[in-house]
């Protein structure tokens, strides 16, 4: 089987689409892949690093600048015809586009080629590109059945979970004392996404300051980290640029607080850690606040805004999950019955029955 997949921008795109490439390639011997992204973003980096035959195209997201996205119009057409070109040069069985803008010129030549297209969309409210894309996919799986509203098209819907649920399990632990932090007292990891967050941080500042019984990993963000560290934090603080075995890290946490990227959340549920969820509201379509949401109605997680936290709220909310055992069995009882251990094998399954009956 020949593949292409398309995803780009930011981990929380990127790391589902490494999770079905994993997923295919264990299922299909004879497996080729080709990933198609953009020139200019973290995937022109982190897909050669894995050994991923990659091709770049030169492509930008649609602003409000009438200027610049008019001369993006030509870019864009352009990059649809490199696509059309990669296209029929690698002549894929299906092409799979996991978010980001770099995926519309792939799925839209793929589907003028006749060629099967799936999209996976991560967040309850669908990004601007995969709505745009929708109409051209044959096949769309979706982490909230809440999706579904937002998709205009004529392909098969269907709810796979998260990809990256699955791979989390599979992770190596961290133990506690590869981390150096005390065996004998709770681990609270505090994590902002792929990019970190410099407005958490801000606000993260007073509450690190002052000592804890409890021992905490806070992961900056790369480009953060060094303006970070020049504060001086309780000895309990241990902080970190960035993770990539986050997971693993995760499995020796006894509390995570993080935003509401569909990532981290799939990483959560599927390894059943108490949750303090902070969704970032700077996103697009306020999605986190969604993804959020849909998990707190569900008591799986607790959710608190931006705009309303202080060094005591953050404190109390952490304090009365840690001191009440009922409540974090309860959450951990809650996310099983959100959890989707099979969503690769459910997004593998689904495309490999539509190619039988192509």
């Amino acid at each position: 089987m020949k593949i292409i997949v398309t995803a780009g921008g930011t981990m929380g795109h990127i790391n589902p689409a490494l999770a079905i490439i994993e997923k295919f390639k264990s299922q299909e011997k004879d497996c080729q892949i080709l990933y198609i992204g953009t020139h200019n973003r973290m995937e022109k980096d982190v897909i050669p690093k894995l050994g991923i035959p990659y091709k770049a195209i030169t492509i930008y997201g649609f602003t409000k600048n009438i200027f610049y996205d008019f001369k993006n119009i030509f870019c864009l057409i352009s990059a649809v015809k490199k696509c059309k070109k990669i296209i029929q040069e690698f002549k894929p069985d299906v092409v799979i586009g996991v978010g980001g803008y770099v995926t519309y010129p792939v799925i839209k030549a793929a589907h003028e080629l006749n060629i099967t297209t799936f999209i996976h969309e991560q967040n309850s409210i669908p990004g601007k590109t995969n709505k745009m894309v929708a109409k051209y996919a044959d096949l769309i799986g979706v982490t909230f059945l809440k999706s579904k509203e937002y998709l205009k098209t004529n392909g098969q819907i269907f709810y796979t979970g998260h990809p990256c649920g699955a791979k989390a399990l599979q992770a190596k632990k961290i133990t506690k004392q590869e981390l150096k932090v005390a065996s004998n007292k709770p681990l609270v990891t505090f994590v902002a996404g792929s990019l970190g967050s410099d407005s958490l941080n801000q606000k993260m500042k007073a509450f690190l300051q002052s000592p804890k019984n409890y021992e905490i990993i806070y992961i900056t963000g790369k480009i953060h980290y060094e303006s970070f560290t020049k504060t001086k934090f309780s000895p309990n603080v241990h902080i970190m640029p960035y993770i990539d075995n986050l997971p693993g890290l995760l499995k020796s946490s006894d509390l995570v607080i993080s935003r509401a990227g569909a990532g981290i959340l799939s990483e959560i549920l599927a390894l059943k850690i108490p949750a303090i969820i902070i969704p970032s509201p700077n996103v697009a379509n306020n999605h986190q606040y969604y993804n959020a949401k849909e998990l707190e109605e569900k008591n799986c997680i607790i959710m608190l805004n931006e705009n309303e936290l202080t060094k005591d709220k953050i404190n109390d909310a952490i304090d009365n999950l840690l001191n009440d055992p009922k409540k974090r069995a309860h959450m951990k009882t809650m996310m099983e019955k959100e959890e989707v251990q099979n969503s690769c094998q459910i997004i593998y399954d689904t495309i490999k029955k539509a190619l039988t009956k192509k």
